[in-house]
Formats: C-alpha cells, structure tokens, sequence
C-alpha cells in the first residue's frame, strides 16, 4: 500500500428520523427513508516511511501509539481495525461537522472503508454500517442511531426498517424518473449558519425513550408512520403530498426535545413558505444545520433565503456509497 483514498457519502432524511435510536426501536422497532448525497467525507491513508501515526484532522496529532489518539473515532477505529505499520490519515469534508447530515456516522464508515482496503480485504455495506455502529454506539456510547452509517455504506434513496433485535432491513426505493426530477429539482437545502452537537438533544431522546416517556413514545411512533407515508407518497409520485407532510413532520419533530429549534430557524423556514416552500424541517437531530424545503416556486426560494444570508448547498443523489481505491 501506497496511499488509498475513501470517501462516503452525506445524507438527508426524507422522513422518520430518530427511530433509528436502540432506545425505541428495541422496543417499537424502527422505520426511516434517507437519501445519500453528492456530499463527501473523503480521507486519505498513507504507510510509506511512517515512523509514527500522524492524524489530520481538525487538529494534527502525532503519536507512537494508537492508544494514545485523542480522536475517539479514530483510535477506536485503529485499535480494532488495524494492526499494522503507522499510518498518516487525512480527513475533510464538504460540509462543516455537527450540521445535520451525518458526518460523524460518515467519517466512521470512511475511515473503515479505507482501512479495510488497506489490508487488502473486502466487506459488505451491511457488515461495514454495522462495524461503524459498533465503534460509535457500542465502544464510545455516544447517543445516536443506526440511520448515518447504513446511508453511508450503503448510498441511495432507501427505506430502512430497525427490527426489535438491531437488525436493518434495506430496500431500495424504485421511484418514477418524473419523482427524481422533482426531488432534484424542488428540494433545496439552505444553510442556517449555526453547527451544533447533535448529543444534548439526542441524549434527551435517548433516556425520555429509556424511561417509557408516553409523549416521546407517541411522538416517534407518529414519525414513524410518517415515515411509511413518505414511502407512499413517493411511490405514487406525489410530491407535492410529500411536501405537505414534510410540514406535518417538522411540526412534530420540533416538539420533541427542547433546544429542537430557535428563533432565527423558526424565522427562516417561515421565509421559506411565503416564498414557494410548501414544506420542509432541519435535517438531522435539530437545533441548526441544513434547513431541507420543497418548494414550488424554487427560486424565489432561493432568493429570499439570500437576502436572510442562508446560504443554499446544491446537492443531487448518490447512488454508489461509500468507496476506496488504492494508488500505488
């Protein structure tokens, strides 16, 4: 090995977001549909004549151990993936971390993906979505949910089914040429100037779902069929239906945990739908990021979410996951 460069792909949810967390589905079981984007975390490995293992990140570290990388993901990644000579890692990204469309999940299963090919192996979008699971929920215990790492490994539009048991149901959704056009035509993402992290407000989700909270149960159970109505929507191309339940999907979700959303959210997407929008909702776990519209009238969308200084990310779908290759 030389260098072997990896990328994976960002995402969007279409609709039933947060049942994806064990803390419901082990109990409920889950049901989401996500689409992976043209967005990347690419990253680049390299063993020749390294002494030490160097990671580029953020921040720069160098160290003769693995054991003693501060970055979590990517010692916990290296202790059990890699035991060979020191490497230097190198990671970016299109989007700024904590906005929304699953980077943390993303970097894990680019790191993997990579490391994999480095010892001349393969493996599975399953098997890879699962080790990166394992690495973030498992070993770090950090709050989230199943959804980033399988959009990740596996690319697409899909809808993915969280059995009782942690297992994931994939299935590819075969939509009319007309209802992707749409999609790529009409949904646009405007950036709300705020990153945050996503744990406080999954952790709220997470022990309110523990405790047998009756409202967050009735909430996700209500996203959750939400979730099968996007599926049918789809199905029977009716996207400006989806565009009126994505309204009805934001109006729950922003009441599940405080800090969901703010006043300067609030007041975008209510720019958005008096100019075009029919509906829309924060992509990912809330409280800032990426606001995703439908709208019917997409430049004048466009236009006054300029003047609010919210910028747009133009996106289409990816279709491949995530992907390595070596360059001897």
């Amino acid at each position: 090995m030389s260098v072997i460069f990896s990328r994976a792909p960002l995402r969007i949810s279409l609709g039933g977001g947060g049942t994806d967390l064990p803390s419901y589905y082990s109990e409920h079981g889950g049901f989401l549909v996500a689409a992976a984007i043209d967005k990347y975390v690419y990253m680049l490995t390299h063993n020749v004549f390294q002494r030490r293992f160097r990671m580029k990140y953020s921040q720069l570290e160098e160290v003769d151990c693995v054991s003693e990388i501060r970055h979590p993901i990517l010692r916990e990644s290296l202790m059990r993936h890699w035991n060979g000579a020191p490497l230097e890692i190198a990671s970016v990204a299109d989007v700024p971390a904590g906005t929304g469309m699953g980077s943390s999940g993303a970097y894990t299963v680019c790191l993997l993906k990579n490391l994999t090919l480095a010892r001349h192996t393969s493996i599975a979008p399953g098997e890879l979505a699962e080790a990166a699971c394992e690495i973030e929920m498992d070993v770090l215990g950090e709050p989230v949910g199943k959804q980033d790492p399988y959009v990740a490994a596996h690319g697409g539009i899909c809808r993915y089914t969280f059995q009782l048991d942690g297992h994931v149901a994939v299935e590819p959704l075969e939509l009319d040429p007309r209802v992707l056009r749409g999609l790529r035509d009409q949904l646009l993402l405007f950036y709300t100037g705020e990153a945050r992290t996503a744990s406080r407000i999954l952790a709220d989700q997470n022990q309110r779902s523990k405790a047998g909270d009756p409202a967050m149960t009735a909430n996700l159970d209500r996203i959750k069929e939400l979730g099968h109505r996007v599926c049918e929507l789809l199905e029977a191309c009716d996207l400006e239906g989806y565009a009126e339940l994505m309204h009805e999907h934001w109006q729950h979700k922003r009441s599940r945990s405080p800090g969901m959303t703010d006043e300067r959210i609030d007041h975008l997407y209510e720019i958005t739908r008096s100019n075009g929008a029919i509906g829309g909702k924060l992509v990912g776990a809330g409280g800032g990021g990426f606001l995703l519209v439908y709208s019917r009238r997409p430049e004048d969308t466009r236009r006054a979410m300029a003047a609010e200084m919210a910028a747009e990310l133009p996106f289409d779908f990816e279709f491949g996951g995530a992907y390595a290759s070596e360059y001897a």
